[in-house]
């Protein structure tokens, strides 16, 4: 959506309306990392974010202000869709508001995160195909007892927990070794290849684990019906006719809802932008 003088008034109208309700609106701040942040009657608009997202990180924010209207622990709790559309049996619209949070925020896909996971899964294969050219039995899930055996005596078994690694030895004379997972077959020349490959697996193992828990993190994130249901609005600003189409019965509720004064301030925002 292309930036103009339209939308600058719009953005300035939006804060003077925000502002008349009490909310203190800050737009020189870094929102605690994100776009937008909202707290306790406050919204901060990041300094870093281009022009043409203020006014979707507004609708945003607000959609939180309005949220915390109807459920005043939501921040905690993440809110429920029942309250937010006004209904005992609110999952249908689960899925399609899931739908508007992946075409608003192409991040909630976490397609780079799981990209980045199955490299990581492929490395593992091929390390553990190197492991099993001379130990056929190896097995992820169990000890490896002849490489347990030979790493006891190494300095390489720092290498177990850490990537890379200095090691300093002597009282009088210090020395200072760094080791790292990429020179293994430089810095442990007695190594095995098929500990070499283990070494890797093992880091490989808890690089997967990290991206594994940040992907769960953000789908615990973008699931929470307060962040699906500001998606929804901020997809109605972006697009209402796209909204429409991936959200159909969601769409329906969210106007019902609107027109009968359910969402308070909501509508009057609407007519602003």
């Amino acid at each position: 959506m292309k930036y103009n003088l339209f939308m600058v008034l719009k953005e300035k109208e939006l804060i003077k309306y925000f502002k008349s309700l009490g909310i203190d609106v800050h737009t020189s701040t870094k929102a605690r990392g994100h776009q937008g942040f909202y707290m306790q009657n406050r919204i901060d608009i990041s300094k870093n974010i281009s022009n043409d997202r203020i006014i979707p990180t507004l609708l945003h924010e607000f959609a939180h202000y309005v949220h915390a209207q109807m459920e005043p622990f939501m921040v905690k709790t993440g809110g429920s869709l029942e309250v937010l559309f006004d209904t005992p049996d609110a999952c249908c619209y689960a899925n399609e508001l899931l739908k508007v949070t992946n075409f608003v925020d192409k991040h909630s896909k976490c397609e780079k995160l799981l990209q980045h996971k199955n490299v990581i899964k492929s490395k593992i294969l091929e390390y553990e195909n190197i492991i099993k050219n001379r130990y056929p039995k190896f097995m992820r899930s169990k000890k490896f007892k002849e490489f347990d055996k030979f790493i006891k005596k190494s300095k390489a078994k720092y290498l177990l927990k850490y990537d890379r690694i200095k090691l300093l030895s002597g009282m009088f004379f210090r020395k200072t070794e760094i080791f790292s997972i990429d020179n293994i077959e430089n810095d442990f020349p007695d190594m095995p290849i098929e500990f070499a490959a283990y070494i890797r697996l093992k880091s490989c193992q808890k690089k997967q684990s990290r991206i594994s828990a940040k992907i769960n993190r953000l789908n615990k994130y973008y699931n929470k019906p307060t962040e699906l249901f500001a998606r929804f609005v901020e997809g109605l600003y972006l697009d209402s006719e796209t909204t429409k189409i991936l959200a159909p019965h969601t769409y329906q509720r969210f106007y019902e809802l609107l027109n009968n004064g359910y969402y308070n301030k909501l509508s009057k925002v609407f007519e602003i932008v």
